[in-house]
């Protein structure tokens, strides 16, 4: 098994990292930043917008169990991919919606992906979600990786991400490890 990475921004990490952590074929979700110019930047310079970063998670998966097709079917499907920097109440350059490929066939896949959900009319308004190749993806700070599994009763987890998982289990339940598998 040669394990693959693909990295994604779609707001807040903590819900993007909570939603990939509980697909089968996901061996590591790492919350972090990336697409900015500032090197190694704190939580707090990120949520300043002043560095260019998106909040972002690098999913490591195994191909062989599921494809880079698959985790971008739950991407589009489980972030809003219309709203131009911004999820829910979370705002800002940071909060963007961004695939960052790793290689020429991402960027294909990923592009392939967006003429496909603004051709079937999911969407009452179209992608804009950012392609752009994957640069230096920073690790976040500890206190943010596993957030949800640690913290499912603050209430951004139950009031965000809470519905985010649900809706996971319900309109992706074969690509998933279950509701009790973390």
């Amino acid at each position: 098994m040669t394990a693959a990475t693909a990295t994604f921004a779609g707001g807040c990490f903590w819900c993007t990292e909570a939603v990939f952590q509980r697909l089968r074929g996901v061996e590591k979700v790492v919350p972090g930043y990336t697409g900015g110019a500032k090197p190694h930047p704190s939580y707090e310079e990120v949520c300043s917008g002043a560095t260019g970063h998106a909040e972002a998670v690098q999913v490591t998966f195994d191909p062989d169990v599921i494809s880079f097709d698959q985790l971008l079917d739950v991407f589009f499907e489980l972030h809003d991919p219309t709203t131009l920097n911004r999820q829910d109440a979370d705002v800002g350059t940071q909060y963007r919606s961004a695939v960052f490929y790793a290689d020429a066939s991402q960027k294909e896949a990923v592009e392939r992906k967006i003429a496909e959900v603004n051709a079937s009319g999911m969407y009452r308004d179209p992608v804009v979600t950012e392609v752009a190749p994957l640069g230096e993806f920073y690790v976040a700070e500890s206190y943010h990786h596993d957030f949800y599994n640690q913290n499912e009763s603050y209430p951004y987890c139950a009031i965000v991400i809470s519905p985010k998982v649900r809706k996971l289990y319900k309109r992706f339940g074969e690509l998933t490890r279950g509701p009790d598998a973390r």
